[in-house]
Formats: C-alpha cells, sequence, structure tokens
C-alpha cells in the first residue's frame, strides 16, 4: 500500500474541516444576536385526530 496523494481534498482533510467548522457555527449563532421562543401550539397546528392517526399511535406505545 503506497502513500500517494491525490489532487484534491482527501476523507482526512474533510474530517479536520469538519472538526473545526462545527464549533464554528455553534459561536457564529450564538453571537448573531437574541434567541425568540417559538409559539405555542394552536388547534390548527396539532395532528388531526382521525382513524389513521389513532392507529398509528396505538402502534407506536410500547
Amino acid at each position: 500500500m503506497g502513500k500517494t496523494k491525490e489532487n484534491g481534498a482527501t476523507r482526512r482533510d474533510f474530517l479536520k474541516l469538519a472538526g473545526t467548522a462545527a464549533p464554528a457555527a455553534v459561536a457564529a449563532a450564538s453571537l448573531s444576536g437574541k434567541a425568540e421562543a417559538a409559539e405555542p401550539a394552536t388547534d390548527e397546528t396539532r395532528i388531526q385526530d382521525t382513524a389513521h392517526t389513532r392507529a398509528y399511535l396505538d402502534s407506536a406505545r410500547f
């Protein structure tokens, strides 16, 4: 197995970049300004009570 340098970025270069980009994104998000709370759910945004949704919720129980 010879070590050859390919043109372009390697997997290792990508992982180095990803490791530094994630903390930078968090820092940028925290410095961007004031966070706003989400609006509370209303009857229009809640899941509709139908036979299909009841069957799904019953099958999803543990």
